[in-house]
């Protein structure tokens, strides 16, 4: 069974024939994630076929997502704990006139925002999306105004799906963990009035007043150091990597909930120490439900908050790997059923990277089919081992096809070199079936 018809296994689009035509055209997108769709499928008749199925008014977004919901569920509830990542990103459709379509950061462009909740394990292992929101921006109106739905409520409404989750699996943790845009005051009551049946882990945006008088941020930076946390910070955004060192102190405060009374929350500050000549300190302000009292517990927290980057990583996938700014579907009910299939296909490769690091000693042959890994051995001119390898080696292997040079002290590949060895091992893959079906081979 190949991973797509394992994923989409519970699909249910009133139509068998629906179902392998999404199974399908998973598996051909899957193969040549930044190509376009015709680039993708392997014949004219199936390009039209996936034209046909986008287009289908029996196929929405939901109804293709509804299958990976499940499976994710699934995966989710083999966990202790998991982290519910939320943030919103940007699609710029560069400019097309396309139906359903709205103004993004500046009023020429035209585009969606996508607000993905994008769960993974404290280990960082990816476990897949568990709902997505989409929506298209009111154009200004003369007098400079826009209409539409308060934007910020997609914070609320995915912490709540989140809260629906925790209750099904009490047996797994849910961490809801945001960045400072999600720093509203709504956002911490209304875990409030769920009972926080999921954890929430909030950067603090908004330096709150406090009952007593004085100001969060302050009242937190003068508790005692607890001690020091370090890590490796990333690269991005036009910053280096480098080795951090924080100081941490924590404290449980009581904010002002505006007209409503008081709100507890906790608050961690993790403020950085030498800090190199001419470079920002990273400083950190967490707010969370749950209870700190010890540099364990603290640095958890920190830790978690770290774990954000993943959801970052998973836009890049999508962007940049699978080149979803780049679909002309001539409207939004189309883009947003193609957008279905590729978010389940960003999740897949990041999850490979992810196994690939941490469980590399798995079987190779419990994510990836027997002709995908035996390829990755021939493409790069190795002998075929007689039996199933480790993952690790194998997408190694995958990532040197797409420019990982594997030299010592080069650590793992990154998730840019796995999608695209990808596809040279996918292209590989056709043409060995290809050649057992007309018996070539």
């Amino acid at each position: 069974m190949s991973w797509a018809a394992e994923e989409f296994e519970t699909l249910d689009l009133g139509d068998a024939r629906l179902n392998r035509r999404a199974v399908l055209l998973a598996e051909r997108l899957a193969h040549k994630p930044g190509a376009s769709i015709p680039n993708a499928c392997q014949t004219w008749s199936e390009t039209v076929a996936a034209y046909r199925f986008l287009s289908h008014e029996g196929v929405s977004w939901d109804d293709v997502m509804q299958a990976h919901w499940q499976a994710s569920e699934q995966r989710i509830a083999q966990h202790p704990v998991v982290l519910c990542l939320q943030d919103t990103t940007e699609l710029d459709f560069n400019g097309q006139q396309m139906a359903g379509l709205g103004p993004l950061s500046y009023e020429a462009q035209r585009g969606l925002y996508l607000h993905p909740t994008y769960v993974v394990t404290a280990d960082r292992e990816p476990l897949g999306v568990t709902n997505a929101w989409t929506w298209a921006r009111e154009f200004k109106s003369a007098d400079g105004t826009r209409a539409g739905a308060l934007e910020s409520t997609r914070w609320i409404e995915s912490y709540e799906r989140v809260a629906e989750q925790a209750l099904r699996l009490p047996q797994t943790r849910h961490i809801c963990v945001s960045d400072r845009e999600s720093d509203i005051m709504a956002l911490l009551v209304r875990a409030r009035e769920l009972n926080h049946a999921a954890d929430y882990l909030v950067r603090s945006k908004h330096n709150r007043a406090l009952p007593e008088g004085g100001k969060l941020w302050e009242k937190v930076s003068q508790a005692a150091v607890l001690g020091h946390v370090r890590f490796e910070l990333p690269a991005g955004r036009g910053r280096k990597a480098r080795s951090v060192k924080q100081e941490v102190r924590v404290e449980r405060v009581t904010v002002k909930d505006g007209a409503k009374g008081q709100l507890e929350v906790t608050c961690v500050v993790a403020a950085e120490i030498g800090a190199p000549a001419g470079v920002k300190p990273v400083v950190w302000r967490l707010l969370t439900n749950r209870q700190a009292t010890t540099l364990a517990q603290a640095c958890e927290l920190i830790d978690w908050y770290r774990a954000r980057w993943e959801i970052e990583l998973f836009f890049l996938v999508l962007k940049e790997g699978c080149r979803v700014e780049r679909l002309q579907l001539g409207d939004s009910d189309r883009l947003q059923t193609a957008l279905a299939l590729y978010l389940v296909i960003a999740w897949r490769i990041n999850r490979l990277m992810r196994l690939g690091r941490a469980l590399g000693d798995l079987p190779a042959d419990l994510v990836l089919e027997t002709d995908e890994w035996k390829a990755a051995f021939i493409l790069n001119k190795k002998p075929v081992p007689k039996k199933v390898p480790e993952l690790n080696t194998v997408i190694r292997l995958i990532a040197q096809r797409g420019g990982f040079l594997a030299r010592k002290g080069d650590g793992e590949p990154g998730v840019k070199s796995i999608w695209l060895g990808l596809q040279d091992v996918a292209v590989f893959v056709e043409g060995i079936r290809y050649a057992r079906q007309t018996g070539g081979i």
